[in-house]
């Protein structure tokens, strides 16, 4: 038995009442079928995909009303003044020794320039590192929360930082299906992604 590793595209959220999968798909639909379970007297947790970070919906009132308030309200922009025109560039403090602040001052197009051309070629130069510990952070947290509990879990999560496809595929056999193919496709994004040390 293997996970896949062929990866499907990832919806926005899902949704477990209690062990079993009950919506997966873009907030809004799977906000409406959390709230419908929790009328009936059922505990959600709603995951987001990406991270596994668990999603706080109120789910108080209508479902017009509970769609509403997934919409944060459009702030409308500030007038601008006078300067340079909104590039997306944000301006923090960073601080560096003297030295640092020298070479820089040094370089071709200043120091802005410099630190950004640097942050993108580290950026990049972790691009596989960067994805394939984000893709087992966020199987872990799925895991920790839904199976933690289950039989096998603690070597599961071995298998999943090893990386090793095949153990975690076996170690998570006897969970509940819906849980156990959920933790498999979030581990797949992990197992596919670049293992470079």
């Amino acid at each position: 038995m293997t996970v896949e590793s062929a990866r499907e595209p990832v919806p926005a959220c899902t949704a477990f009442e209690g062990a079993r999968r009950i919506a997966s798909g873009p907030l809004a639909e799977v906000a409406l079928a959390a709230k419908r379970a929790v009328e009936r007297g059922a505990g959600v947790l709603v995951f987001d995909d990406a991270t596994s970070l668990p999603i706080e919906l109120d789910l108080r009132g209508s479902e017009a009303e509970v769609l509403a308030r997934l919409s944060p309200p459009a702030e409308p922009e500030a007038p601008r003044g006078p300067g340079r025109p909104k590039l997306g560039v944000v301006a923090r403090e960073v601080t560096l020794l003297p030295r640092h602040w020298d070479w820089l001052a040094g370089q071709p197009g200043g120091a802005s320039v410099t630190l950004r051309r640097l942050v993108e070629e580290v950026r990049r130069a972790g691009e596989g590192r960067d994805r394939l510990r984000q893709a087992q952070e966020a199987a872990y947290r799925f895991m920790a929360a839904m199976a933690g509990d289950r039989p096998g879990f603690e070597e599961a999560a071995r298998a999943l930082f090893a990386p090793d496809r095949d153990r975690f595929a076996a170690l998570t056999e006897a969970w509940p299906a819906d849980i156990r193919d959920h933790a498999r496709r979030l581990a797949a994004a992990a197992f596919d992604a670049p293992h470079s040390a």
